[in-house]
């Protein structure tokens, strides 16, 4: 997916992430029930195939991608409050459904964290639609309801974990916090602790690579048995930690393959994410 690129960014670097939109919520959606809604444009982050492909570097062409024929599923915590400012938790799942275990809904609820996944963004999708699922969920949210950018996370499983990882960083100015389970990319090489060269996957331009490494954070989850295990460690060891990234955490779970874990760890991720921003 690499390639060289001119282009920079080009919007403000202040810390537009950091600030509460206040806009009414308008989404007709029943609180603690999954709904699904739809959306009528893109923000230019996603709507603008160039950017998407300079933010990534990457060789190929975006396809053609029109979000109005898409659909989200999306879980206001019970006893929401539309005066209270939530945070949003934006879920890449691996396959076409996205859904995580029951458990992880209330972990997310207890946290006033509002969860956003699209339909049929899973593996066998383009990635360059998965990346932009994600960031019309972000910005459309974030019309419909009062959110505190300084808790907006995007997240994913095994595959999903790996486009989620990319998102983070690309688009960094959009996502404070990124949250990857047993699945992550980076955009250098990086050797694993099975001593094999794991290849870069994409480069975000310098402008955004900057704004990463001071603001976000950044969570790697894998388990003793996860076959991502070696690859999961190089990417924190010799991918973030090597390239300067401020806040970035490694969790491994004993005992745990290559499966969901339990909503304790997601609880324990999400602990760090939330570090002086509750």
């Amino acid at each position: 997916m690499n390639s060289a690129s001119n282009w920079r960014f080009s919007l403000p670097l202040g810390l537009a992430l950091f600030a509460v939109c206040c806009a009414p919520a308008t989404a007709q959606l029943e609180a603690g029930k999954r709904g699904v809604l739809r959306f009528e444009d893109s923000p230019v982050q996603s709507a603008d195939a160039e950017q998407v492909r300079a933010r990534l570097s990457a060789i190929e062409d975006p396809p053609a991608y029109d979000v109005t024929r898409e659909e989200f599923e999306v879980l206001l915590p019970a006893g929401f409050d539309p005066a209270k400012p939530h945070g949003l938790f934006i879920w890449i799942s691996a396959g076409d459904s996205p859904s995580i275990p029951k458990e992880w809904e209330t972990e997310l609820a207890r946290r006033d964290l509002i969860f956003a996944g699209a339909r049929n963004s899973g593996n066998k999708r383009n990635i360059f639609d998965r990346m932009r699922l994600a960031v019309d969920a972000n910005h459309h949210l974030r019309q419909l309801h009062q959110i505190d950018g300084r808790r907006v996370y995007v997240s994913g499983f095994s595959g999903g974990g790996r486009v989620a990882s990319m998102v983070g960083v690309s688009w960094a100015e959009m996502f404070s916090g990124t949250l990857c389970f047993m699945g992550a990319n980076f955009y250098t090489d990086v050797t694993g602790s099975d001593a094999k060269v794991y290849s870069r996957n994409y480069l975000p331009p310098d402008e955004l690579k900057d704004l990463a490494k001071q603001y976000c954070r950044y969570v790697l989850v894998t388990g003793e048995k996860d076959f991502n295990l070696a690859n999961t460690r190089g990417v924190y060891r010799e991918g973030f930690q090597a390239e300067g990234f401020q806040k970035v955490k490694l969790l491994e779970i004993p005992a745990q393959g290559h499966a969901m874990p339990a909503a304790e760890w997601l609880g324990k991720a999400l602990d760090f994410l939330e570090e002086g921003r509750r």
